[in-house]
């Protein structure tokens, strides 16, 4: 009977230690099965719009005001580099241009979206795209009159 009394210390010491550690994985599987996700997944969200907001910011205040000047046709009239964020929820993303807005492309399906750009009618086209954090707005002379922007990766 001895033997017994001895034994229960240590007994009721490991299921308190077990008690602990099922505490701590539970908990532990809670926050990263999906409160953690989640918060990233709305933290990112933020940063991408901030992003595409400022990429299309950028975009606009590239195009000069001067409307009545004469360059040639392919004649580079503004350039403007544009600091993006390198990655947004640990992954690469694409900024694209489709003429009238911005869209932000990114592989986790709730990350994203699309902005529209106020541009003035002389620009007669927004073409290309950004994977890299340092971005390049270019405008140019269109043949036929006009301008057209293109965005281009900052290192070309």
């Amino acid at each position: 009977m001895t033997d017994s009394r001895a034994v229960a210390p240590a007994v009721g010491k490991a299921l308190e230690a077990g008690i602990v550690v099922l505490f701590v994985a539970l908990l532990t599987s809670a926050l990263y099965g999906g409160v953690v996700p989640n918060a990233r997944t709305g933290a990112a969200d933020e940063v991408s719009e901030r992003a595409l907001q400022h990429a299309a910011a950028n975009v606009e205040a590239a195009v000069p005001s001067r409307a009545g000047v004469q360059v040639d046709a392919d004649e580079v009239v503004a350039e403007r580099r544009v600091s993006l964020p390198a990655t947004i929820r640990g992954r690469g993303y694409r900024i694209t241009a489709n003429d009238t807005s911005l869209s932000l492309v990114h592989k986790h399906r709730s990350v994203g979206g699309t902005t529209a750009l106020v541009l003035p009618e002389r620009v007669r086209a927004v073409r290309g795209n950004w994977t890299d954090s340092e971005g390049l707005v270019r405008v140019r002379a269109h043949p036929d009159g006009g301008l057209v922007v293109e965005l281009a990766e900052g290192s070309a």
